[in-house]
């Protein structure tokens, strides 16, 4: 065998070079021998070849491959003849052929064009075609075969074949036939959700719900259909969803640029007021210095000219006292010794020498303000920022010591609180009293219902708590516009759409908001934690005991700033906002 394929080769080497000669007809020759040396199944120069015992040669890897990828049940065949072997063939590589093709490969011979004809290791190839196999054009379910071109004619043409299922080129075939009984698997057993043959349904399968393959398909088909829609639903939201990222992201750079143009602007501001109060004080400072420096030097010349005149009388007296003639200085002792006092003859006060330290320490004290003025307003535009969420927070807290983390110290705004309300302990705590309490006018003060608002808005993450005695309280928060005069519809908290309130008793709870009621089971508690995240639009109440327990969660939009608020119905009861920190 391997001699007549070496003198093949010899034979196709020996004319190479007049071929080579002779133009279109060497170009034929060439790819001849590029077909020749070609492994049919990668259609490239054959690498490692071996030869099988039909006499076709292969790569090594490329037959390996071929043979592990068939059916463990089958027996290993030729991919070009079909020919089957028993045992499996033991693989040693042709040395001589390997040779050759490494000497041709040195004369410039190359890998065979791929034709788009011939099946490829990806492609599915036509069962019928021998040699070197042509591509499937299509694949027969009721034959379990697949068809080139060629031989696909006659499922067109003859009547026998017009019953006939074709469909795309299928390498799965086999995987129709049932390996037990060999037959096609037409029928689908429900009860063991696989696919079987008549004769299954026969015999292991007899009783079990079966429908045909065909039927099955059909609800299944449904089925799928109905998942491609949801999936298609999906992809339109999540472009929905991704569209409005890229507008969000947009609309965050411009925010944030305009932010960053109106902080330069404003700071730039402050620095220039800063330098203007600095060259203020500066030439404070120096027109006084001026002016003291003036006063002084202006001292300072008449006590000079009075030293010059002491000095003059003193020379006098001194020229006196040396005169020996005693009639003389007797005569001119009293002109001489009589001395003229200067009006402002007084010794000159100094002041302790502070001078200008006390406009030092002015300034050091305006450095102190600013920088806690700047502590202080660093410290809100931190939070502000830490407020700009545009995605989704993080899931609600779970444990006390996680909700403890967004507390908020929470008073009570005596201005709204109803006249028979009193406000304690730093207007935390409020207790029904049986007679109206001293209160001013006030246009935010409730004056039907006996309930009372917080202070301070609520935005962001925020969590507080309320302890309560007596029969009944209403844990609420409200918008600051909410009705103060009027009917309970209409001022009461949750019975319109500017509140929101959990309506606490011994045994039980009751949510309202706009009117409407909903009944909230949880277990009774004496204190009730409230958690708003008013960003996410969501207000949640707990029953605060060991444990937090969530009686009821609102997922809304606010539109405006929250007021924590507190309603009680009856004398002597009371409700706190509790001190979390």
């Amino acid at each position: 065998m391997f001699r007549s394929e070496l003198k093949l080769v010899s034979d196709k080497v020996k004319v190479r070079q007049p071929l080579l000669l002779r133009g279109e007809m060497a170009e034929k020759g060439v790819q001849l021998d590029r077909e020749t040396f070609s492994c049919s199944i990668c259609l490239d120069l054959l690498k490692d070849p071996v030869t099988i015992p039909c006499g076709h040669s292969y790569c090594i890897k490329c037959i390996t491959r071929f043979w592990d990828g068939e059916n463990g049940e089958k027996l290993p065949s030729c991919p070009q003849c079909r020919k089957t072997f028993t045992p499996r063939p033991v693989l040693v590589k042709n040395t001589m052929l390997a040779a050759l093709v490494e000497e041709l490969k040195k004369t410039g011979l190359q890998a065979a064009p791929a034709d788009p004809c011939y099946a490829g290791a990806e492609d599915v190839a036509c069962d019928v075609c021998t040699g070197r196999k042509l591509k499937a054009l299509k694949s027969c379910l009721v034959c379990l075969a697949s068809y080139c071109d060629h031989h696909l004619q006659p499922h067109y043409e003859s009547p026998a074949f017009q019953k006939h299922k074709l469909s795309d080129p299928c390498k799965k075939l086999q995987e129709n036939i049932c390996s037990r009984h060999d037959e096609v698997m037409k029928i689908f057993c429900r009860t063991d959700g696989q696919c079987i043959c008549y004769l299954c349904s026969m015999d292991e399968h007899r009783g079990h719900n079966t429908v045909s393959a065909a039927a099955e398909r059909t609800e299944r088909q449904r089925e799928l259909e109905g998942s491609r829609q949801k999936l298609q639903q999906r992809i339109q939201d999540r472009e929905k969803d991704v569209k409005l990222l890229q507008q969000e992201v947009e609309a965050i750079s411009v925010s944030a640029d305009k932010a960053v143009e109106d902080s330069e602007k404003i700071f730039t501001e402050l620095i220039r007021l800063m330098e203007k109060r600095r060259s203020e004080v500066k030439q404070q400072i120096r027109s006084r210095q001026e002016t003291e420096v003036s006063r002084v030097k202006e001292l300072e010349e008449k006590l000079e000219q009075e030293i010059t005149e002491l000095k003059r009388k003193d020379a006098s007296l001194e020229q006196l006292s040396l005169t020996e003639d005693h009639i003389q200085f007797v005569h001119s002792y009293p002109s001489v010794s009589a001395l003229r006092e200067p009006p402002d003859s007084s010794s000159i006060n100094i002041r302790p020498l502070r001078h200008f330290e006390d406009v030092t320490a002015a300034v050091s004290q305006l450095r102190d303000q600013l920088q806690d003025l700047l502590r202080q307003t660093g410290t809100n535009v931190s939070q502000r920022l830490t407020e700009v969420d545009v995605l989704l927070p993080p899931a609600d807290p779970k444990t006390r010591a996680e909700f403890l983390k967004y507390s908020r110290e929470i008073t009570l705004d005596p201005n709204t609180a109803n006249a028979y309300l009193l406000l304690c302990e730093g207007n935390r705590k409020v207790t029904v009293m049986s007679k109206k309490q001293l209160y001013s006018r006030h246009p935010d003060r409730f004056t039907t219902c006996l309930q009372v608002l917080g202070r301070e808005s609520l935005t962001g993450r925020c969590y507080w708590e309320v302890k309560w005695t007596g029969e009944e309280v209403c844990v609420s928060v409200a918008y600051k516009n909410i009705s103060r005069a009027g009917n309970w519809e209409v001022t009461g908290f949750g019975r319109n759409n500017k509140s929101w309130a959990l309506y606490c008793y011994q045994n039980k709870y009751i949510f309202f908001y706009n009117n409407i009621q909903t009944p909230v089971s949880g277990p009774p508690s004496s204190r009730v934690g409230v958690y708003l995240d008013h960003r996410a639009g969501v207000l949640s109440f707990y029953s605060v005991s060991e444990t937090m327990t969530l009686l009821h969660r609102v997922q809304t939009t606010f539109t405006q700033p929250l007021y924590a608020g507190l309603w009680l119905p009856y004398y002597g009861e009371t409700a706190e906002l509790c001190k979390l920190k």
